[in-house]
């Protein structure tokens, strides 16, 4: 790898060839594609449902399974992968329907980013789901992408997945399921939109681990129409294939922006680097380290991160000015595995990538070994301005920021880390929390990316949370849409403008302001001169949710 080549060098064709899936999964040559579109006003949150109406569902005992895929894992650990996934004839999951008569849906989750393992028929139009496991393992059952056809207008419908891992989540708080209709898409250019009535999540089975259940009803907008449902706004490894295959064809935007391998995958996929700077060279620039998707349920970090690369691509003269001011090196999908088989947290190493940048061998965890390393180098050659990693969450609402204050450094570089956050609050105020971020440095967090290039040197090391919901800012209490998640990726690149700054004006203010928020936090009067340099981060912070582990994550 050259790491300082420069854009603007002609650069070699390069290939984006198809998906490696692990021979156990079988594959539909189907290819799944959704246009994009923005509803034309907000979509509210639905009124909540507390814990205390869970419903009773009836089990797989009294209904019928109509749709079963679980992948046969040969053993407990993954061996080899192949285009195409599983090779030979496909199997059938899905019970065939009995006639013209028969409203049973058809269930399909064998596509990229798909997760459905069963469908279980217990009413004429309700059905319990089970989600299937991340690969290599038998938890992290969180995110859901699935297809359904022979649909019914008029029926009311009832779905429950039934083997939710998390004991809290924003569905308990408003938030909808996602509906795509491919009709719609065809006949009225509709795409992905919120959908459920009586929307409850609560504790379903009393075994261990407990379970957890997301139940919702909905009516379908035609008859015979093919429609999916999706955690959050999928964004596949063939979709960012697409974007970057129209990057390298595009003479203006590939003059500053190279594409390049950072390594392969465990399957043999391509983990690509961006390299995006002015053309003529690197010298006296500064370095700015996006990535994104290590978690391949929170595909909002995607969206974020494609709005990021937009602006920074673009002719705009903020964007032409961080090109001339900095080298950025992005690694928009560090975890494509477990992206193309439907996994919500792990690789197909079965373990999370983002506990595992401390002690990461490159043949388990190529693409967070890699990274780091890769950072190592530049540190070794010029400073990194900012770490920046993209995730989602399924628990708070809004954008915030975890950032790193370890409590030993004086007051000054402790306000430093609250800056970027803040100043971020500033540009988007009905999207992003600042009193929502975070800055303690836990033991358990000691493997992360953030942590991990902060203890390399990386003075400002963040991640970068968007709720799977949307917003309760600024008058708003609406979900996010595609356009608001790109829109974080362009107000990160304004705020990354106001942070570095040569005029000291906008630098000092938030300084006074962030020292004066803390000082209140600690039941001080703003000004009296107090110290708070020996306070620990834990005291400084409220004790609302942190990270978006899974409990049994250790």
């Amino acid at each position: 790898m050259q790491p300082w080549r420069s854009p603007g060098e002609p650069q070699a064709p390069f290939s984006f060839p198809a998906p490696r899936w692990p021979v156990e999964c079988e594959v539909i040559q189907e290819t799944i594609e959704h246009i994009e579109w923005v509803p034309p006003k907000p979509e509210p949150f639905c009124p909540p449902m507390g814990p205390e109406q869970a419903l009773y569902t009836l089990g797989e005992e009294q209904g019928t399974v109509v749709y079963h895929c679980s992948p046969a894992l040969q053993g407990s650990c993954f061996t080899r992968a192949r285009v195409g996934g599983a090779p030979g004839p496909l199997s059938s999951p899905a019970a065939p329907l009995e006639g013209p008569q028969d409203t049973t849906l058809l269930f399909e989750s064998r596509f990229e980013s798909g997760n459905l393992q069963k469908a279980i028929k217990v009413g004429p139009y309700e059905y319990v789901l089970m989600l299937r496991p991340d690969l290599y393992t038998a938890k992290h059952t969180q995110w859901f992408y699935f297809r359904v056809q022979n649909t019914r207008q008029e029926p009311l419908y009832r779905f429950t997945i039934a083997n939710m891992a998390k004991p809290k989540s924003l569905y308990g708080q408003g938030l909808q399921p996602l509906l795509y209709s491919q009709r719609d898409a065809q006949s009225r250019g509709i795409g992905w939109r919120r959908v459920g009535t009586d929307v409850r999540y609560y504790r379903g089975s009393a075994g261990e681990p407990p379970m957890f259940r997301l139940s919702w009803t909905v009516r379908f907008p035609h008859d015979g129409d093919t429609c999916f449902f999706a955690a959050c706004y999928p964004y596949t490894y063939s979709e960012l294939q697409r974007y970057l295959r129209a990057l390298a064809a595009d003479p203006a935007r590939s003059r500053y922006c190279t594409v390049r391998a950072l390594c392969r995958s465990l399957a043999g996929n391509t983990v690509y680097l961006l390299t995006v700077t002015s053309p003529g060279g690197a010298a006296g620039k500064r370095v700015v380290v996006a990535s994104a998707r290590v978690h391949p349920g929170e595909s909002g970090g995607s969206w974020a991160m494609r709005g990021f690369l937009d602006f920074l691509l673009s002719t705009h003269e903020d964007a032409q000015l961080l090109r001339r001011l900095f080298v950025f090196k992005v690694v928009p999908m560090l975890n494509p595995d477990g992206v193309v088989v439907g996994n919500s947290r792990c690789s197909l190493a079965g373990r999370d990538p983002n506990r595992a940048y401390g002690k990461a061998f490159p043949g388990s965890f190529p693409g967070v070994w890699h990274l780091r390393a890769m950072v190592q180098r530049v540190l070794a050659e010029r400073e990194v301005v900012l770490y920046c990693d993209f995730h989602g969450h399924s628990r708070k609402n809004n954008v915030f920021m975890y950032g790193c204050d370890a409590g030993g450094d004086g007051t000054g570089t402790r306000l430093r880390q609250r800056v970027l956050p803040l100043m971020l609050s500033k540009n988007a105020p009905d999207k992003f929390s600042f009193s929502s971020c975070k800055y303690q440095v836990q033991k358990s967090k000691e493997g992360t990316g953030r942590v991990s290039m902060w203890r390399l040197g990386v003075s400002h090391s963040y991640t970068l949370e968007v709720a799977y919901s949307g917003s309760t800012l600024g008058g708003r209490s609406s979900h996010f849409s595609v356009e608001d998640l790109e829109s974080l990726g362009r107000l990160l690149c304004d705020t990354l403008l106001d942070f570095c700054d040569p005029a000291p004006a906008k630098l000092q203010q938030c300084l006074v302001e962030a020292d004066a928020l803390l000082q209140r936090r600690m039941g001080r009067e703003p000004g009296s001169g107090g110290s708070w340099s020996n306070v620990s981060p834990s005291e400084l912070e409220s004790s609302t949710s942190g990270s978006d582990s899974s409990v049994s994550d250790g």
